[in-house]
């Protein structure tokens, strides 16, 4: 079975004490260590090759969405609190789970079960081929698997991306930023043209009127990113047309 390498960080002894309990009684969880704050753990988390967190929110000093911001991206959170009014933030900054204290141990397992199928279907895409041949992405409450090469463009809206594939009729909303999202995909394949979009290059079919369209879609390039458009057209442009 996979072992997660976990942290427990909380600045309340109790509640630290009983979630690290928790994962010293779960076979697949690995504790590393637990800390009575955000800033004690930052070198463990960052050194340590640490695969999960199970952090408090409201903690002097730092934050745990502060801290969630700044833990390497394969590290992954699962928020345990005793206020409901983060869980909306929460998820911007793509925790797993969002616990409410007193957490039970079956509350725990679920959501430690949710942390063991995240890192098992990502090993799986690992495993099938380059680490960019597919994406997983949190829509609604299930975990998609989504292949690159199907992604058209994405699209950003305030807290979601939407996320269109060639030859599916709809999309797949997932609530994160387009930041978060671009920093996901292979910058060799897809391009930034517009603060709301970003396109797989070898996707455009037509450009017309500084637009890309997609069927009936049109999707701006914006002033900000046109030179980087522009340079990247002038790399695959026949010759004969450059001369006209």
């Amino acid at each position: 079975m996979r072992s997660i390498r976990c942290c427990v960080i909380d600045d309340e002894p109790l509640a630290l004490a009983l979630i690290k309990d928790y994962v010293e009684k779960t076979p697949f969880l690995q504790l590393v260590n637990a800390f009575p704050s955000a800033s004690s753990a930052i070198k463990t988390i960052i050194e340590e090759d640490i695969d999960l967190v199970f952090l408090d929110i409201q903690m002097s000093e730092l934050n745990g969405t502060e801290f969630a911001r700044v833990v390497p991206p394969h590290c992954r959170v699962i928020f345990v609190t005793a206020f409901d009014k983060y869980a909306l933030e929460a998820f911007r900054v793509n925790a797993l789970d969002y616990l409410l204290k007193p957490v039970n141990y079956s509350e725990f397992m679920e959501a430690a079960n949710k942390a063991l199928r995240w890192f098992v279907m990502e090993e799986r895409a690992n495993a099938q081929g380059d680490v960019e041949d597919c994406i997983i992405v949190k829509s609604e409450y299930k975990l998609v698997q989504i292949p690159i090469d199907d992604i058209l463009y994405i699209e950003g809206l305030k807290d979601y991306v939407k996320i269109y594939l060639e030859g599916a009729g709809g999309c797949i909303m997932s609530l994160m930023s387009m930041k978060t999202f671009e920093s996901g995909l292979p910058s060799s394949r897809f391009m930034r043209v517009h603060r709301s979009f970003i396109v797989q290059m070898s996707k455009v079919r037509m450009i017309e009127r500084n637009r890309i369209v997609f069927g009936k879609q049109y999707i701006p390039i914006s002033d900000t990113y046109k030179n980087a458009f522009n340079e990247y057209v002038s790399k695959h442009i026949l010759s004969s047309l450059k001369d006209e």
